[in-house]
């Protein structure tokens, strides 16, 4: 895969993600994506689905936690 693969904005504002970077990420239509300004940039990341959260924070602790009562 070439890192410097590069689409076009269409007159609709709509851009198609090369099939190379597409394999690669194993994105498939239906995603959902989310826009993140950087800089003069946009950082483009798919948001997962609830499904795909189930357990993240299995074994976490709640021990020291801060509410927003206890901040400066």
């Amino acid at each position: 895969m070439n890192m410097a693969e590069t689409a076009t904005l269409s007159s609709k504002f709509q851009i198609s993600i090369p099939k190379a970077i597409r394999t690669v990420q194993h994105w498939e239509a239906g995603l959902t994506f989310a826009f993140i300004p950087k800089g003069t940039g946009v950082l483009l990341v798919p948001v997962p689905k609830r499904e795909a959260l189930k357990g993240i924070a299995r074994g976490a602790s709640a021990a020291d936690y801060r509410d927003r009562t206890d901040r400066f």
